[in-house]
């Protein structure tokens, strides 16, 4: 499974690192348990993606409209989330 590494600007101008996989790439078993409140989806301005942040074990939003450098992409296994 795709999973990147990438640093944005947050809005108090701090810089944040993350690690995260991108909605798409989760498992679908994954996926069935996490996600609650179907049909309630949140729209997100542009350039801002919701994400699962690997390191906190939770949904975080990227940044792409302030990264530092372009996020590196990497594989993990998807035996991560069992």
């Amino acid at each position: 499974m795709r999973a990147f590494k990438g640093t944005f600007k947050k809005k108090n101008g701090e810089s944040r690192d993350m690690l995260f996989a991108k909605i798409s790439d989760l498992p679908q078993s994954f996926l069935s348990t996490m996600v609650r409140g179907a049909g309630s989806e949140q729209s997100y301005p542009a350039g801002m993606e919701l994400v699962w942040d690997l390191e906190a074990d939770n949904y975080r939003v990227f940044n792409w409209n302030s990264i530092e450098s372009d996020p590196k992409e990497f594989l993990i296994d998807e035996s991560y989330f069992t």
